[in-house]
């Protein structure tokens, strides 16, 4: 039953057989394509990606659903994007990036991208030492 949601490669003529591949090798390289747009923050996951990532394993397709209609590919995409970027210039960079890179690696066309922005992550706030919590900001060398 696995083989039947596989997909296949348009036979070329330099082919000595078919070549078939698994639509979660595709949300793979996908995810990793994502993530390396600039302005995300992560992929969005699910609990079984957080658990196995605590045990070391990282699910590289989390955050990508690919379906095939009509022998069209659409892939959805979710994503967390960091503060301060600009959304639609975010998610225009990541259609093009997953376009080129799937038809890169496999030749395979996207016919939808669909990115889908979870969340806004704000910058780290810089750490405030203990010993400066209480200070107050009036205080100069001569006071003391």
């Amino acid at each position: 039953m696995a083989e039947e949601t596989n997909i296949i490669l348009a036979n070329r003529t330099d082919a000595q057989g078919t070549i078939e591949i698994v639509p979660e090798v595709l949300e793979v390289i996908l995810g990793i394509a994502a993530v390396q747009v600039e302005g995300v923050y992560q992929m969005r996951g699910t609990l079984t990606n957080s658990i196995n990532q605590w045990f070391g394993r990282e699910n590289r397709g989390k955050g990508v659903n690919l379906t095939v209609e009509d022998d069209k590919l659409i892939a959805d995409v979710y994503v967390y994007l960091n503060y301060g970027v600009s959304v639609p210039k975010v998610a225009l960079a990541m259609q093009n990036s997953l376009q080129e890179q799937l038809l890169y690696m496999t030749d395979l066309t996207l016919s939808e991208v669909n990115v889908h922005v979870v969340g806004v992550i704000p910058e780290k706030a810089d750490r405030i030492a203990p010993e400066d919590l209480f200070k107050d900001d009036d205080e100069t060398e001569d006071d003391e």
